[in-house]
This record gives C-alpha cells, structure tokens and sequence, in this order.
C-alpha cells in the first residue's frame, strides 16, 4: 500500500511538471506544511472522482506553510476555497477574526469536521542509542530534542500539550513538578523549527539531535521511506488527540463560484478508498473497515483531549502560548 501511495504521490508530482491545461473548473486547497506529499495524491484521486461524478475536469492549486500563517494569509485575502489544518484555532479564527466563515463551521462535516487525526509520536535514530521510549527519557540531559516550535506551529503547540499531559497523568496535582518537568523538557530542545517539515529536515537532512518530536503520520512515513531501519519510530502510551479539521471559506467559494467543488472536496475525504488513502499515510482515521485493516499499524493509546489538559483552547492558547504565558515562563526557567 505504501508503495502505490508513493507512486501516486510521484506521479502527481510529475503531472504538476507538465504543460498547463485549461481545466473546466479551479480549486486551492490551503493546508500545512507536512501534509505535500498527501495532497499530492489525493488530489488525484479527486479528480477522478469529480470527472466521473460530474463530465468537468478539475485543477487543484495547493498552498502549503503552518497552518497558522495559513489563516493569516486567508484573512489577508487568499482566497482559498478551502483549508485543510492541522489545528482547530487556526480554523476558528477564520470566523473570529476573519468573518470568512460560520461559528458553527465544525458542525457541518462528521468528527467535528475532522475527517482524520493523528497523535505525537518520537522518531530516533537506528538502533535507539539513547533508549528513548516515554516523555520521560526526553528530560535526560544526554538527549537532544528537535521540535517544531510551539509559537509558530500547531504541530508544536500538539507536542508541548502531549508532554504536559502525560506530566500531568504522572505527577497529578503537583503543579510544581509539572512545571519542572516541562521545563526541564523544553530545556533539552536543541532546534525549535518554525513548522513541522523543517524540524523534520534538521533532523534527518543535517543530522541534528537524538529524537524528533513531530505527529505519528511524519514519524511513521519517515520509517517507511528509510527501509532499512536508519530511523526508527517510537508512540507514547499517552499523548494528545491531534485533530485535522477541515472547511470551505464561505465567503470566498461564493466570489469564486466554487461552493460545491469545495464541500465535495472535503466530503470525499470521508468516502472509504479516500479514509484508506488517509490511512496509508500513516494518518488514524474514523471509518471502522480501514481502522480494522489497520489495527496492528496503529496500537490504542490513552489520547488526551484539549479539554482533559487545559479545559479548551481558548484556556491553551490565552494561558500557555500567549505573550508572557506559560510556555515563555518555562523558557526563562531554564
């Protein structure tokens, strides 16, 4: 399966090579900045689903960077049809701050309009020289993190929640260790990249630090792609519920005339052969025939919401990620 899915995501990368044809119809896909290769596939599949649904040929422009500059960029006046994300805040704010979309945006699509999700996982090197297998080996001072930084992207912000919650499982009501704990965690991060495929790029192409913290969909691939066995990837038994959430831009699709390419878009990603697509990146999905052909590739873990650590994100984002919250107070700790 892995093999098809790379050939697709090669082909696709050739297609976008040739001569531009004058397709009946347009669509741009803004997503983050690891998820190129996905993309590439999907959106050939999709468009052989548009074709025979439909007689129209499609062209599918993608966008990719954080999924916070993502927003940024939307509300500045991309006019995206729709954005694939990584992080519920950055779609939110595209109605918060943008006026682009409905409050109720999460409500119009299955799982909270989240047609596939992931956790953070750890990729380490062959072998595992340093025996890293939980949060806690990451405090070690022999061990050097890499990471994306929890400032500038979602895939950043998902590792920190993930470390605090598992400081949270171990230490409970000890505020004071928690917070050593993830000080301590912090203080071992040797390159703080600004999205998730430039920390991956600092650890496997310039060979920088003991472990890469990034999703298990990124860690998995990598394993994947180096066959034999030069990375090797490492789950937690407790992490975060990683959500992908995904919308048409309302008041974009109406200017651009594209309102029913963008919901079929997105509600095709919900369709079996797309959950399967999903799965062969190593994404976990809803659709139980693909999670039961899949469950030795993906173990049950203990997935802590964003409720369960911080009580929602309004609390993460205003107490922990803000100017001067808690994640900078740790920083200054070390």
């Amino acid at each position: 399966m892995k093999h098809l899915l790379k050939s697709l995501a090669l082909g696709a990368a050739l297609l976008s090579a040739q001569p531009a044809f004058s397709a009946d119809r347009e669509l741009l896909n803004t997503s983050y900045d690891i998820a190129r290769e996905l993309f590439a596939a999907y959106n050939e599949e999709f468009k052989k689903h548009w074709q025979e649904k439909t007689g129209e040929t499609v062209d599918i422009d993608q966008s990719h960077a954080g999924s916070s500059k993502q927003a940024q960029a939307i509300i500045q006046g991309l006019r995206a049809d729709v954005a694939t994300f990584n992080q519920v805040t950055d779609i939110d704010i595209l109605h918060t701050r943008g006026r682009l979309i409905p409050e109720n945006w999460a409500e119009r699509l299955p799982n909270n309009s989240s047609p596939y999700y992931s956790t953070m996982a750890f990729l380490v090197r062959d072998g595992n020289p340093k025996n890293i297998r939980n949060w806690d080996d990451l405090v070690r001072e022999d061990v050097e993190i890499v990471m994306p930084n929890p400032k500038t992207s979602g895939n950043g912000r998902y590792t920190y929640l993930a470390a605090l919650g598992f400081a949270q499982d171990k230490f409970g009501d000890d505020q004071e260790k928690i917070d050593q704990f993830m000080a301590d965690l912090l203080g071992q991060v040797r390159v703080f990249d600004s999205g998730g495929r430039g920390a991956t790029t600092t650890f496997v192409e310039r060979g920088i630090g003991d472990v890469l913290l990034t999703f298990e969909s990124e860690v998995l691939n990598i394993a994947d792609r180096y066959e034999n066995g030069e990375y090797q990837p490492v789950t937690p038994k407790v992490s975060f519920l990683a959500e992908f959430p995904v919308t048409w831009i309302d008041e974009y699709v109406e200017k651009n005339g594209t309102e029913a390419l963008a919901k079929e878009y997105l509600e095709y990603l919900y369709a079996e052969d797309s959950q399967r697509l999903l799965a062969g990146f190593n994404y976990r999905v809803h659709n139980d025939t693909v999670v039961e052909e899949n469950a030795d590739r993906f173990p049950e873990l203990k997935l802590k919401s964003i409720d369960d650590i911080t009580g929602g994100w309004e609390n993460a984002m205003s107490k922990h990620f803000s100017s001067g919250g808690k994640l900078d107070q740790l920083q200054r700790q070390r």
